[in-house]
């Protein structure tokens, strides 16, 4: 089993209480993108990242001083959004840290995919961002069926914990032996299943964290999970598509 998430777009430098352990598999891909978004003018750079003038000094900056040999802060340390801070890796046990090691890959625009322990530097860049003038419609197109086939190596069971944003990286390149089951988080609205951005973001951190305790590795071992209120929902749930509502 492999597990699938996507990154978040806040991101920090701490490396001092735990070590990395390799580098990212696709660093010279990432080296490709750091030279052209640092030879965009600002305005361009902006225009890529969609965000305000705050926001995009520090990115742009980061670029121009960016050296990714000398990385040193763990990809799931780095990441600093609500997703991170409910699967807590800082409070993590080292039989739960090498759990994560052996089985999440975290999804990325920039990295294209990166182990928990794979030394990354704080980096701005969205799948969705248009690149048509690095020779891409957008980053989907740059990393093509490459990310899916690093996990598709290790296993026939994918485990989609992903936005749809980044679940798009693998899905459309599935093979017929292999199984993606994807985790659905929601409210119970009247007979309606609704699932809200920040409350499936908590979720997901909560099931990354509940996998690593509990040392998952069957799906019907996901069916326990309960945190934040949640409860698997068999009538809503198929091969594909495991329900959790929070009634």
């Amino acid at each position: 089993m492999r597990v699938i998430i996507a990154p978040a777009k806040r991101m920090r430098e701490e490396g001092e209480w735990l070590e990395v352990q390799d580098l990212p598999v696709f660093l010279e891909r990432s080296e490709e993108l750091k030279q052209w978004i640092c030879g965009l003018s600002y305005e361009e750079a902006k225009k890529l990242w969609k965000c305000n003038e705050k926001i995009a000094w520090e990115a742009y900056a980061r670029f121009q001083r960016m050296d990714l040999d000398h990385a040193f802060t763990p990809a799931v340390l780095s990441y600093d959004g609500i997703q991170y801070q409910y699967l807590a890796p800082a409070v993590m046990e080292e039989r739960e840290l090498s759990y994560l090691q052996e089985h999440l890959w975290i999804l990325s625009g920039f990295y294209g995919i990166l182990r928990p322990m794979d030394a990354v530097v704080p980096y701005r860049l969205e799948m969705q961002a248009k690149t048509e003038k690095f020779g891409h419609p957008s980053l989907y197109e740059y990393w093509g069926d490459t990310l899916y086939r690093q996990i598709a190596g290790e296993t026939d069971f994918i485990l989609n914990l992903a936005s749809k944003e980044y679940a798009r990286c693998v899905e459309p390149y599935l093979e017929k032996h292999m199984r993606f089951l994807t985790c659905i988080f929601g409210d119970l609205e009247g007979n309606r299943v609704v699932q809200k951005g920040t409350k499936a973001k908590m979720a997901r951190g909560e099931m990354v964290r509940f996998l690593a305790q509990n040392r998952i590795e069957h799906p019907d071992q996901l069916k326990d999970f309960e945190g934040l209120g949640y409860h698997y929902d068999q009538e809503r749930s198929d091969e594909t598509m495991y329900v959790f509502v929070n009634y």
